[in-house]
C-alpha cells in the first residue's frame, strides 16, 4: 500500500465460510460485499493473497497489485459497472474459506527484505540507494520503484513506472 486514506480497507477472503452456491448467489445480488472480510490498511502495509483467494480493493488506496505472470483474472463482482464477470471459473478455483495470514519470510538477505518467496515469484523491499541486480539467464525480474528514480541497464524509470530486467 503506497498511500491510503484513514478509513481505507481492503477485503480479503470470506469473514465464515462459503460453499459455490453460496458464493455464486452473492455474486449475483451483491451481498458479497457484506461476506468479505474488509480489513484497514495503512501506507506501507503488504498483504500477500495466493492464487485463489477472494480479495477486493477498497477506496481510497494507492497500491501496487504483483501478480504472477499468468493474465488471467477472474472477477465474481463489479460494484454494478458493466464489465464481464467470470462467475464459473471464478467459483471453481475460489477458496471458500476465511483466509489465513501466511508466515512472511521477512528475512533480510543484503540490504533487501524478502516479503514472499515461493515457486513463481519473490517479492523484496530493497531501501533507496545503489543497488546490484544479477538475474540468472532466461529469468526476467521488475523493478517498482515507490519513490525517487534510478537507472538499470541504461533504462531510465521513476517511481511509478515499471522495468522489466533479463538475466
Amino acid at each position: 500500500v503506497l498511500d491510503a486514506e484513514p478509513t481505507s480497507t481492503i477485503a480479503i477472503g470470506p469473514k465464515a465460510a462459503l460453499t459455490a452456491d453460496e458464493l455464486r448467489a452473492s455474486a449475483l445480488d451483491g451481498s458479497i460485499e457484506d461476506k468479505l472480510d474488509w480489513k484497514s490498511v495503512k501506507a506501507g502495509d503488504f498483504i500477500y493473497s495466493h492464487s485463489g483467494v477472494i480479495h477486493a480493493i477498497g477506496e481510497g488506496l494507492t497500491l501496487i497489485e504483483i501478480q504472477q505472470n499468468s493474465d488471467v483474472t477472474y472477477r465474481l463482482y463489479d460494484y454494478g459497472r458493466p464489465r464481464e464477470l467470470h462467475l464459473d471459473d471464478g467459483v471453481a478455483v475460489a477458496e471458500l474459506t476465511p483466509y489465513v495470514t501466511p508466515p512472511a519470510p521477512g528475512r533480510v538477505s543484503d540490504d533487501r527484505t524478502i516479503l514472499v518467496e515461493g515457486p513463481k515469484f519473490v517479492v523484496e523491499r530493497w531501501p533507496g540507494g545503489t543497488h546490484a541486480v544479477a538475474l540468472p539467464e532466461g529469468k526476467q525480474g521488475w523493478l517498482v520503484p515507490v519513490t525517487g528514480a534510478g537507472e538499470v541497464g541504461g533504462v531510465a524509470f521513476r517511481a511509478g513506472e515499471c522495468v522489466l530486467v533479463s538475466g
